[in-house]
């Protein structure tokens, strides 16, 4: 599990990222000025550094440098300072991307990803319960035991995990796991559901959401 230290003194907009991001299986702390997101820095180990430039007491160019001479943590800069000329000083000093408010919560998260990415840091298992999913291994397991799911229970099983507590539309379940769009009366993706709730008794917990589709609800 990937843990970002988010360093934003706009609370809404630091709670909304902390919101968006453990949704998707990340580990956040959160530090509304630079002093304490030095102090965060200096006692914790994170995979990621989500930065504001303009910070009380210690600014983002500051504690970007201090976290060069450190930890050395990947890091964004999420910022209202939106001239080129600020974008070239923001990537120059070191920060591995740029991102300027207001930004889109998908932007963000594909951002993040390719940066994980590029330290090999992504997030290689998520769990949900007693139900632990590798992805790289594409491999199963529930309290401990491996549980067989087929290519497609097990690209579904992921969908629906990475959009935990969202309703997701059959058209896009369909979309996303067959790659292709869904077929009038097609009872595929039915199928599929019924068999994933009953291998990883989920029964309970993929509902079925009345004229959209279904939802991983936790």
């Amino acid at each position: 599990m990937s843990k970002v230290l988010i360093v934003e003194d706009e609370i809404a907009i630091s709670d909304l990222i902390k919101i968006e991001l453990e949704s998707k299986g990340y580990k956040c702390d959160v530090a509304n000025d630079g002093e304490i997101g030095a102090d965060y820095i200096e006692k914790n180990n994170y995979d990621l550094l989500l930065l504001d430039i303009m910070l009380p007491n210690v600014d983002g160019y500051e504690l970007l440098e201090y976290n060069k001479q450190t930890k050395q943590i990947p890091t964004i800069f999420i910022t209202a300072k939106s001239q080129t000329k600020d974008k070239i000083k923001g990537l120059n000093e070191g920060a591995d991307d740029y991102i300027i408010k207001p930004f889109e919560m998908g932007e963000l998260i594909a951002r993040i990803e390719a940066v994980l990415r590029r330290y090999n840091k992504v997030n290689e298992t998520k769990k949900i319960g007693n139900i632990e999913i590798n992805i790289s291994a594409r491999t199963v397991k529930k309290s401990g035991r491996e549980v067989l799911l087929t290519p497609k229970e097990f690209d579904l099983l992921v969908l629906l995990v990475e959009n935990k507590n969202f309703a997701l539309y059959r058209e896009t379940i369909f979309e996303k796991v067959w790659g292709t769009e869904l077929e009038f009366e097609t009872r595929t993706l039915d199928l599929h559901i019924q068999r994933l709730r009953k291998k990883l008794d989920l029964k309970d917990k993929i509902v079925t959401v009345y004229k959209i589709g279904y939802m991983l609800k936790i």
